[in-house]
């Protein structure tokens, strides 16, 4: 995200005078029946109360922004005391300059900005105290880690070297490194007196946290070593004797502590995270709803999606064998090297469609701007089914890599037919035309980007395409019909392991059993969930940010309310940027909004 900087000076006058300002508040609306914001009524706009310099958000959004990143790029020992400690008093100060302004006094869209602003920084307030919980967990793990945060502080300081204490510095290491080594037993160990006992759960992240030590500490040493004269005749050594004992008491924390090899492809591992920590996720995501209620709403959706493959399944003559049909279904599918025409041609037909229905404003260099990348059967483990990849898609499927088996099941997850919705799905309407409009429209709310929006926003389109009988038989609904599935099966897998009511084996069975999964696609999707490079809402955004936009696009678009037309919505939408849908909401009508706004919307309805 692009972020302008602006003087110290310069906050203080954008953000403190707003306190001064009278208090003045706009008379509130219905929130169960949301009216079109004035600013997207055909009509006069309503006389405005005096107001804040439009703005004046963008601004304090776009100096927090580049504030973060400059905090960042110092204060880069993530693992240190100092690093927390800094963090905490930053957005403390920024939350506490946001509760000092005059909320009635901004516009409606400095408002929502505020807003924004203010639930991004409480977020980042109860990641730090996670992380601390954290970090007393594994503290006994890594006695360690703060000298070589330490050493790492004075390099940056520019503090005088003196090699030989740097040297003692690193043997005093080395020594406490193998000594705890020696302390450390497994959590299911009767201990002993000086030993150490280790959760599964401590022990993996005490081994990242040992890999990002290393990293620090080869940081330190590539900085001196060739530059300050005697440096590498003190250091070497102790550096690389060092580094062996970090090396070895990693593997030592993962293969026989937490029993966990990363290159083993048959396990799976993963950190549930808990009821309260989701909670509190939700909240950020501004969802009104409990992990429960949206499991609730998972298996409804999952349930209409059954009976409309059963519908399907007998237009095929399988009868009420939906798994049949599915089966049927999957060998439709083109040879080997023919994909990626398949999804070119695909591509084309979607924006054709798009063009045809008046459905969403396509600019000229979106068309024209994206291409097709297959992915090596590698990138496979990890990304079985189609992807996004910035102006790419990129595209799963056989490879002279695999053998016979797994070439069978690349070819099936990927039929034609499952192919028809992910096409658009990925590139437009989707990803792509919404990444194109992120760049170009309120491109300062980068720093809130959610997958309720961003996945929410391709799933919605897959839901719009179905009533818009964008199918062309029932093999291609079978195919929207998997992949809706799949997305409900997410929410209810993903919550239930977050919830320690399902294990990774579990939730495999599950994606094969009800949704129809190939059981190395299954597997490839749960490693994606659990592993820890995605959020653990992630998976639950693209069916639930999906269901918030339907709703909202039959408040303003639908039958008896025509408010908008299809594509002034869909625009609408894109232009707001990637933030929770609740504040596109609130940008596209007049819910009442209040400092201490707290979302209330259900926009799945009864439960």
């Amino acid at each position: 995200m692009k972020s302008t900087l602006k003087s110290a000076c310069r906050i203080a006058t954008m953000i403190m005078p707003a306190v001064l300002l009278p208090l003045v508040r706009p008379a509130l609306a219905d929130s169960s029946k949301p009216v079109l914001a004035a600013s997207y009524k055909k009509t006069e706009l309503r006389t405005a109360a005096p107001k804040l310099a439009a703005g004046i958000m963008r601004e304090a959004i776009e100096r927090y922004n580049a504030d973060r990143q400059g905090l960042e790029r110092f204060y880069d020992v993530g693992f240190s005391e100092e690093h927390l400690t800094r963090f905490e008093t930053f957005d403390n100060e920024w939350m506490t300059r946001l509760k000092k302004m005059d909320f009635a006094a901004l516009t409606r869209k400095d408002q929502i900005d505020y807003l924004l602003l203010r639930n991004y920084i409480d977020h980042a307030q109860h990641q730090l105290i996670t992380q601390r919980t954290l970090g007393k967990e594994t503290a006994p793990l890594l006695p360690f880690a703060e000298k070589v945060a330490e050493i790492e502080r004075k390099r940056s300081r520019v503090d005088i070297l003196d090699p030989e204490q740097s040297a003692k510095t690193l043997a005093a290491i080395t020594s406490e490194v193998k000594k705890v080594r020696g302390e450390v037993v497994a959590e299911s160990t009767k201990p002993t007196a000086g030993q150490i006992k280790a959760s599964a759960k401590a022990a993996r992240h005490a081994a990242q946290t040992v890999e990002e030590v290393k990293q620090t500490l080869g940081g330190w040493f590539a900085y001196y070593d060739g530059f300050r004269p005697n440096f590498g005749w003190w250091c070497r050594k102790p550096f690389e004797t060092l580094n062996a004992a970090l090396d070895d008491y990693s593997r030592f924390l993962r293969d026989q502590i937490a029993n966990y090899k990363p290159d083993d492809d048959s396990v799976l591992v993963g950190d549930a995270i808990g009821r309260a920590a989701l909670l509190d996720d939700l909240k950020s995501e501004m969802i009104a709803y409990t992990p429960e209620e949206l499991i609730q709403i998972a298996e409804r959706e999952l349930a209409w999606c059954t009976d409309q493959m059963k519908l399907a399944s007998k237009e095929m003559g399988k009868g009420d064998d939906w798994k049949a049909a599915l089966e049927a279904v999957k060998e439709q599918h083109v040879s080997p090297g023919e994909q990626d025409e398949l999804v070119a041609k695909t591509a084309r037909e979607a924006i054709a469609f798009l063009d045809k229905n008046e459905l969403v404003t396509i600019d000229p260099l979106c068309r024209e701007t994206w291409r097709v990348q297959m992915l090596s059967a590698q990138e496979q483990k990890y990304l079985p089914f189609a992807a996004y990849g910035g102006q790419k898609v990129l595209v799963a499927y056989a490879t002279d890599q695999m053998d016979y088996e797994a070439r069978q099941m690349s070819m099936r997850a990927n039929n034609s037919h499952f192919t028809r919705i992910v096409v658009p799905h990925e590139l437009i309407p989707g990803h792509h035309l919404q990444g194109y409009m992120a760049e170009r429209y309120a491109r300062y709310r980068g720093l809130f980007s959610t997958p309720f929006l961003v996945e929410g926003w391709s799933l919605y389109w897959e839901m719009l395409l179905w009533d818009k009988n964008y199918a062309r038989g029932p093999e291609d609904r079978i195919g929207m019909l998997f992949w809706r599935m799949h997305r409900c099966a997410r929410i209810i897998v993903s919550l239930g392991f977050h919830l320690n009511k399902m294990t990774p084996p579990q939730m495999v069975d599950y994606l094969v059993d009800r949704v129809g999964h190939e059981r190395a696609a299954a597997t490839s999707e749960v490693r994606r969930y659990i592993g820890g490079s995605y959020a653990p809402l992630y998976q639950v955004g693209y069916m639930i940010g999906g269901l918030q936009l339907r709703a909202l696009h039959k408040d303003l678009v639908g039958v008896g309310n025509g408010k908008l037309t299809e594509r002034q919505f869909h625009d609408a939408v894109l232009h707001e940027g990637s933030i929770p849908v609740d504040m596109i909401r609130a940008a596209l009508t007049d819910i009442p909004l209040q400092a201490d706004y707290t979302p209330t919307w259900k926009f799945a309805g009864k439960l």
